[in-house]
């Protein structure tokens, strides 16, 4: 990330087009905007245009305006996004979503960011620095015609690769605690979070990127059990990644794989009900099943709770059933058994 920030403190004052790549989540928005906060246009406008999330019927005009009766319901003349970022940078995110017919036109813009409206003669010129984000592989896009070659070579003038959260955990315990103390304060609140939880923060494999880090702490903050849910899911991916023990001799492919099943089960009932010093109503909303399939579970493992118990012993009386006190409220732990 140090490197990409040298990148853009040298291509800021340029008007060089530039391409942000990257997985969902890793910030492309964060590199985009900070392109445009170092470069001469920083008092100008920051114009963001997803072009995945607009139907492709509407994005010309969104992009480039319309004159009044240039189509139905076309009831006034409306400035195109690239008008609002004169003297500023509009930010085309999801470029690779782009039609092949819209790619067309963008190109012939790009060239002397010349264009007219849509349903309009008069030209317009305009003086605004693009950058472009995608997720995409725009290399095999073009490779399949998805993806317009002229167009990527107009794009890609200074291309930022921003890495993934698993290729620079070093800045995984930087962020938590940013977020952290964000959260905390958006939200009045005072969570910490334990040494082991940071541990498996770093270890998360994090598919979600920042945006997926991020998410993670706000609902640790939020929610009562946030850090337990986390810390259960965490340790279950852990042990799916260990490498698989080897089989006992005689043992079919399908007596293996419910034996590891119900291995994993077990291991990870047994870590949620450590967490929660035995309180079952927690451990079921955390693994999200029933509090009577983690009844069942604890006695088909033979799992003790902390107080020596293995599960709460239901007695006969009559038409109804006495359930035990939990540790939790009476009113949650009937209103749960019912």
């Amino acid at each position: 990330m140090g490197a990409i920030r040298t990148i853009i403190d040298h291509v800021a004052d340029t008007d060089a087009t530039v391409l942000v790549r990257g997985e969902s989540g890793v910030g492309k928005d964060l590199v985009a905007r900070a392109v445009h906060a170092r470069s001469n246009r920083r008092h100008g406008p920051f114009v963001r245009v997803n072009c995945a999330a607009i139907p492709s019927g509407l994005l010309e005009s969104e992009l480039f305006g319309h004159e009044k009766g240039a189509f139905t319901g076309a009831v006034r003349r409306q400035v195109g996004r690239f008008e609002f970022a004169n003297q500023g940078s509009i930010y085309l995110d999801e470029i690779g979503d782009l039609s092949l017919e819209l790619q067309a036109k963008l190109l012939h813009v790009l060239q002397d960011f010349r264009f007219s409206r849509v349903g309009g003669h008069a030209t317009i010129d305009v003086d605004a620095r693009v950058i472009a984000a995608t997720n995409r592989n725009l290399e095999a896009a073009m490779a399949r015609q998805e993806f317009r070659e002229d167009l990527y070579y107009r794009l890609n003038v200074v291309e930022l690769r921003v890495p993934p959260l698993r290729e620079r955990r070093a800045e995984i315990p930087g962020l938590v605690a940013w977020f952290l103390d964000r959260f905390n304060s958006q939200y009045g609140r005072t969570k910490r979070l334990a040494p082991e939880t940071l541990s498996l923060l770093n270890e998360h494999p994090w598919p979600g990127n920042v945006r997926e880090l991020e998410n993670t702490v706000r609902r640790m903050v939020v929610l009562g059990d946030g850090e337990q849910e986390f810390t259960a899911l965490a340790t279950s991916i852990r042990r799916r990644s260990e490498p698989a023990r080897p089989a006992p001799s005689g043992e079919g492919l399908r007596e293996i794989a419910r034996r590891a099943a119900r291995e994993a089960e077990r291991a990870a009932l047994a870590e949620v009900l450590e967490r929660v010093h035995g309180n079952r109503l927690a451990a079921s909303r955390i693994l999200k099943v029933s509090y009577k399939t983690v009844l069942n579970k604890i006695t088909e493992y033979g799992l003790t709770l902390p107080n020596g118990r293995t599960r709460p012993t239901f007695v006969a009386a009559g038409p109804s059933a006495v359930l035990p006190p939990l540790t939790t409220p009476d009113s949650l732990a009937g209103r749960d058994a019912k």
